[in-house]
């Protein structure tokens, strides 16, 4: 554990100990914004089509795209996360 808190503080201490001058970069400031939603779609992907080291489909796959057409209709946060719950427990009853 400590090992690991030492770790996280000096990749902290590393980020901020950058030169001011490669934060200006133009290709870093356009590839910055992008990064959280690159690691989110990617926790996504391996939560949802990954069983230990298998690929697999199954009912969260069917889920994760009623969650997605929830989300292009517009519905709130509540409602795509009920609907996504309801479809997969509905699968899995099957």
């Amino acid at each position: 554990m400590l090992i690991a808190s030492a770790g996280c503080y000096a990749l902290k201490l590393a980020g901020l100990s950058l030169p001011q001058a490669w934060l200006q970069d133009p290709r870093i400031q356009r590839t910055v914004p992008l990064l959280p939603v690159a690691l989110l779609a990617a926790l996504i992907a391996t939560q949802t089509f990954s069983t230990g080291h298998r690929l697999v489909l199954d009912v969260r796959a069917a889920a994760l795209a009623v969650a997605a057409l929830a989300v292009l209709l517009r519905a709130p946060f509540l409602v795509v996360v009920s609907a996504a719950a309801a479809t997969a427990a509905l699968l899995r009853l099957l």
